[in-house]
């Protein structure tokens, strides 16, 4: 049979993943990946600072190991933390000073799950790899998980189209529920463990803590919209994102106000208050950093604006080779840049880009 070597993240998902293939008959190994250093961290001068949070990563290489012996199949490990760091973390810090709303989940998948880690298991003989997303795959086309909730086809929407070739997702056609099931039946050690949340390098920490170690603070600003009065500071435009009304820092005021906008080069904040569809909804927007996983070029077809959200009909111009106009006539909320559109035909993944610049009516919209 085949030989599968399976991301062996730890969770659930991965451990549910090599059981099945193993019980399908395929030769069965695993592959841990280290990618974030969680014991060093680089202050804002570049000079080491040993971290106050020890990310739970070396618990899953230990959960890894006791799921494999479990499941009697090899466990090998490698680290890829430079290679994280000059692909995936350098890329989140410089959108962060660009005043943009990073998504590294994705860079993540691009540049070490479906390129390095392939690389790697074909080193160990690997005719295919497999990992625990809920995805589907029929022929060279990426499908939808069948678990509307737990689809992951958002966050391989950059990955190459070579880069899904003899990828295997074997829970894609499962319900988290039923892989939860599963998991039980066969008395794996991470049946019950709870599935990881947030940006892996961060972890269980603050935002603001975290990123503080990497970006100097820089306080400015908070400008009413409508009137441009200063109507407080804010502790640096990367702690903010398009649409946020928690901890905005106006807890002064009672009306309900939300974050609208960011002057990177000015260093303001514009807050606004009163109904969303004044400044959140926009009606089209300029995508860059364009990846096609399909054949297809469609005119008309669907897209998401961020995981989780609505799927919206949308029509698409494609610009030049590096640039395409998406309109959504009906309107859309939040549509922030440097988040990913991701295009989907029905139950089809077709690719995504970089949401570079929003309009409404036209007009680009100023405060964005």
């Amino acid at each position: 049979m085949p030989k599968v070597i399976v991301g062996i993240s730890g969770g659930v998902d991965s451990a549910v993943s090599a059981l099945l293939l193993k019980q399908e008959g395929y030769e069965v190994e695993g592959l841990f990946m280290r990618n974030w250093d969680a014991l060093i961290n680089n202050d804002i001068s570049g000079n080491p600072t040993l971290n106050d949070y020890i990310c739970p990563q070396e618990q899953d290489y230990n959960d890894a190991l006791e799921t494999c012996k479990i499941l009697n199949i090899p466990l090998h490990r490698v680290d890829f933390i430079k290679e994280y760091w000059d692909n995936v973390f350098t890329y989140f810090l410089d959108e962060l000073k660009k005043g943009r709303t990073p998504n590294p989940d994705l860079l993540c998948n691009k540049y070490i799950k479906f390129d390095l880690f392939k690389e790697e298991a074909k080193k160990l003989g690997a005719d295919y790899i497999a990992t625990g997303h809920y995805a589907r795959k029929s022929g060279d086309k990426l499908l939808r998980g069948v678990d509307a909730n737990k689809d992951q086809t958002y966050f391989l929407a950059q990955v190459s189209k070579s880069g899904l070739e003899d990828v295997l997702f074997p829970v894609g056609d499962k319900t988290k529920q039923e892989v939860r099931k599963i998991a039980l039946d066969n008395n794996l050690n991470v049946a019950k463990k709870k599935d990881s949340t947030g940006i892996c390098f961060i972890g269980e920490r603050h935002f603001q803590d975290f990123i503080k170690n990497y970006l100097k603070p820089n306080p400015g600003d908070i400008l009413n919209v409508e009137t441009k009065e200063i109507i407080g500071r804010h502790t640096g435009l990367m702690n903010y994102t398009i649409g946020q009304r928690r901890n905005v820092g106006l807890s002064g005021f009672q009306e309900r106000h939300y974050v609208c906008g960011k002057d990177t080069k000015n260093n303001i904040l514009y807050v606004a208050f009163g109904d969303e569809s004044d400044y959140l909804i926009s009606d089209a927007c300029t995508l860059e950093s364009i990846n096609f996983i399909s054949d297809k070029r469609p005119t008309k077809c669907t897209a998401k604006f961020r995981y989780r959200g609505e799927d919206y009909p949308v029509e698409l111009e494609y610009i030049d080779k590096e640039t395409i106009k998406v309109n959504y006539k009906e309107g859309v909320k939040a549509v922030t840049p440097g988040q990913f559109c991701v295009f989907y035909d029905g139950e089809e993944c077709l690719g995504s880009g970089i949401i570079k610049e929003v309009y409404k009516n036209n007009e680009r919209l100023w405060y964005l």
